[in-house]
């Protein structure tokens, strides 16, 4: 062990040396060796893990990236094990692997998207990415529901579940319920959707679960809890102006908004409607007309693109 530490030690004061002379090949081969002898630390996966894949992200047990999918998948395990921090290392092999770090810790639209696949429970509200030349990268999450949150919502879809279905009744009965329920006794939050602003937790499960007010992320993160109880498949789709479920159902990949079956009328009257219950793309974009809202990115939700059962299977 002294011996081990003694090289590591003599390695380092080369490296020091040779920066000072600027010999960069020769610097990175001795970076290299070090980053290769480093221990990548797993912890073990939290409760609310997702244990299938996906067309366009899958969980890997593998965090030595070789491609840009490669560091896609790393990206998503960490989210989806439900890990605060993650430290991984480029193998000098992927000449690529810092540049395309920084090509995806810097695109917030696709980092927001490979959240959409893991449970809200484990979705990140904030994430950080540190790296530097020695291949050294450290993922920093900061999560949307806090702990508390996550047990005060937990009791109440507890009670929710029991209350509003049963085993007597087939999938589709329990979904349809269910999504009645929140429709129910949630409102689309009009001042936060027009200013920004509200005393409601809209943009979480939290709103539209214990305050009763949402918008369109409060919905989707609700519903996407209930399914995960329901051991169905699903994701969130995020457009440019909207989100809502995907839903695995009866071997097809389908389509649930609940924000848009919980129209807001001007004469404050609730209703209930199912234009958007299990619908596929094409009932999906006739119900939208020339609305923008459900004009989604089909080479990211790509179950949606080919729909192929064998596929997700």
């Amino acid at each position: 062990m002294k011996l081990k530490n003694l090289i590591i030690t003599f390695i380092l004061i080369l490296i020091i040396l040779l920066e000072t002379i600027n010999i960069k090949p020769i610097t990175n081969f001795f970076k290299n060796l070090i980053n290769n002898n480093k221990t990548i630390i797993i912890n073990p996966k939290n409760e609310y893990y997702k244990d299938y894949d996906f067309l366009f992200i899958k969980n890997t047990d593998n965090y030595t990236p070789y491609s840009y999918n490669d560091l896609l998948n790393i990206f998503y395990s960490v989210i989806n094990n439900g890990w605060d921090e993650f430290t991984f290392y480029c193998p000098s092999e992927y000449s690529d692997c810092i540049n395309d770090v920084e090509l995806i810790s810097n695109n917030q639209v696709l980092l927001s998207q490979i959240n959409d696949f893991a449970s809200p429970f484990n979705s990140f509200d904030e994430i950080n990415t540190l790296y530097d030349e020695t291949g050294e990268i450290t993922i920093s999450l900061n999560n949307t529901y806090t702990k508390e949150e996550q047990n005060i919502i937990n009791e109440k879809l507890d009670s929710i579940i029991s209350s509003n279905i049963n085993d007597s009744m087939t999938l589709e009965q329990k979904l349809k319920s269910l999504h009645d329920y929140i429709i129910n006794t949630t409102k689309y939050d009009i001042d936060k959707n027009n200013t920004g602003e509200s005393i409601y937790h809209s943009s979480t499960a939290y709103g539209a679960l214990i305050d009763g007010f949402a918008t369109c992320n409060g919905y989707a993160d609700a519903y996407a809890l209930i399914l995960d109880r329901l051991g169905v498949k699903n994701y969130r789709i995020t457009s440019d102006t909207h989100i809502w479920n995907a839903v695995y159902f009866n071997d097809e990949w389908l389509h649930i908004d609940l924000t848009w079956d919980d129209p807001v009328s001007e004469s404050g009257k609730d209703y209930l409607e199912h234009n958007y219950f299990l619908v596929d793309n094409d009932t999906l974009e006739k119900e939208d007309g020339t609305l923008v809202d459900h004009k989604f990115p089909k080479a990211v939700y790509l179950e949606f693109k080919t729909n192929r059962v064998e596929e997700n299977k």
